[in-house]
């Protein structure tokens, strides 16, 4: 199918599906009004741009619905084409009913994220907004709703643009050069363009190293729960998400999988991974449980490492003597079962928690805060939470890299202009200066229809 074809209208429910007070659906392209028009009780073709209007669709003198419709004439809509929105009960049957009639009337069903694309290829928005149009409507928290507005608003955009800019610049000046290689001159400032690349290097480097940042805001902060057997993994999951979700058992062993559960906490998502317990065992099954807790450990971003103060305290040290040995600096040592113990344990800060009755974990989601103080986000700072776009500016930062070792070394301009061009086009695909249908399908495919 071609994504992007401008003699069509196109069609989608843009609220979520099933029954609901009310539904909206999208119309957008050169026929939008027209097709309206023809099922609506009221003539719209003059009527202003960004105007609302209260009528019935119709279907052979049948009332189908009462409506509001929304005019949208061309530039000035979301996409950059006339468009139009129809506001209607949220009856299934209705909304199923509105879309068959402009299906009859010359519209086709819009395909996954055709809105947006559209609104990319007229001119609206450039890629990466585009994209963070799909993260601010996936954004559960806070942070990552403050991250996908930053991007909306363009910011990121600009940054990249003008570093493209000032390269460019350059590039023509280098390849004005090879143009004249036989006169041996030289027109770009080789000290200037020096500087340029250890800015460009600089700012590339500081967006490749906010991913790490971007990644946790956007898909949460992974937090591994470890310890012992029977230390009260599962009921501190349980207790945290006020849900029981893992099996809570006196048998040793009884976790042997990873599971995992989120929980928003002042506006920050905390994603827990509850895993099986560390101990030495014979138990082919277990053992491969204990190895996942492992695993778990090293992708975490935070360990939350139990001791049950009513077992045998050395043992347990012993383990966490391990844990921290592979994971320095995100182990928060939780001592439980302070309802019952009659031990007074104060292990490298550790917090006293009875995680079955639920005291110490208003001051356990505090210390997580605190552990996390490096994630806040400054207002005029660009985070990169794409992957697309962080692999993107690994590869500029190679291109860069190389460049500035030819200039050390004294390449001829007809080599630098190769990596040049490939820094440019690296840095342009993220904003869609530079872009292939197969990246489009890609990117807008993971989109929902009607978006």
């Amino acid at each position: 199918m071609n994504y992007f074809n401008p003699e069509d209208t196109i069609c989608a429910i843009s609220t979520g599906g099933g029954m609901s007070a009310i539904a909206v659906i999208r119309i957008s392209g050169r026929k939008s009004i027209e097709i309206v028009n023809s099922i609506f009780s009221k003539n719209i073709y003059e009527k202003k741009s960004h105007t609302i209007h209260f009528g019935n669709i119709i279907n052979n003198n049948e009332i189908i619905d009462e409506v509001l419709i929304s005019i949208f004439k061309k530039k000035s809509s979301f996409t950059g084409e006339e468009s139009v929105e129809i506001s209607c009960h949220g009856s299934v049957y209705i909304q199923n009913k509105i879309v068959q009639l402009l299906l009859e009337r010359g519209c086709r069903t819009a395909t996954a994220g055709e809105f947006t694309m559209r609104a990319f290829k007229n001119g609206k928005m450039d890629l990466s907004q585009a994209e963070s149009v799909s993260d601010l409507i996936e954004s559960e928290t806070k942070s990552a709703h403050k991250t996908a507005m930053h991007q909306l608003k363009g910011r990121f955009s600009e940054e990249l643009k003008k570093l493209r800019s000032k390269l460019i610049d350059f590039a023509s000046l280098i390849e004005l050069e090879l143009d004249f290689s036989e006169e041996d001159v030289e027109f770009a400032d080789r000290k200037q363009f020096q500087n340029l690349l250890s800015e460009i290097k600089e700012k590339t480097e500081k967006l490749i190293h906010s991913f790490k940042l971007g990644n946790v805001i956007k898909n949460g902060i992974p937090v591994a729960i470890l310890g012992a057997p029977n230390v009260g993994k599962s009921t501190l999951l349980n207790c945290l998400i006020n849900e029981d979700k893992a099996i809570v058992s006196d048998i040793a062993g009884t976790t042997r999988d990873a599971i995992e559960d989120n929980l928003i906490i002042k506006g920050f998502n905390f994603r827990f991974i509850d895993t099986a317990g560390i101990r030495d065992t014979t138990d082919t099954i277990e053992n491969l449980g204990i190895k996942k807790s492992y695993d778990k450990a090293k992708s975490a971003e935070i360990i939350l490492f139990l001791i049950d103060e009513t077992q045998d305290i050395k043992k347990q040290i012993s383990a966490l003597k391990k844990v921290e040995s592979l994971h320095k600096n995100k182990v928060l040592v939780i001592a439980n079962k302070k309802d019952i113990s009659k031990q007074n344990i104060d292990i490298n800060n550790s917090i006293s928690i009875s995680a079955k009755k639920g005291e110490g974990i208003d001051i356990l989601k505090n210390s997580l805060l605190d552990f996390i103080k490096s994630y806040q986000i400054n207002d005029n700072e660009s985070i990169v939470t794409n992957l697309r776009h962080f692999d993107q500016l690994s590869l500029t930062l190679h291109e860069i890299n190389t460049i500035i070792e030819g200039l050390k070394s004294g390449l001829t301009g007809d080599f630098l202009a190769i990596n040049i061009r490939q820094a440019l086009f690296h840095l342009g695909s993220i904003t869609g200066e530079v872009t292939t249908d197969t990246i489009l399908g890609n990117i807008f495919g993971k989109f929902c229809i009607g978006k």
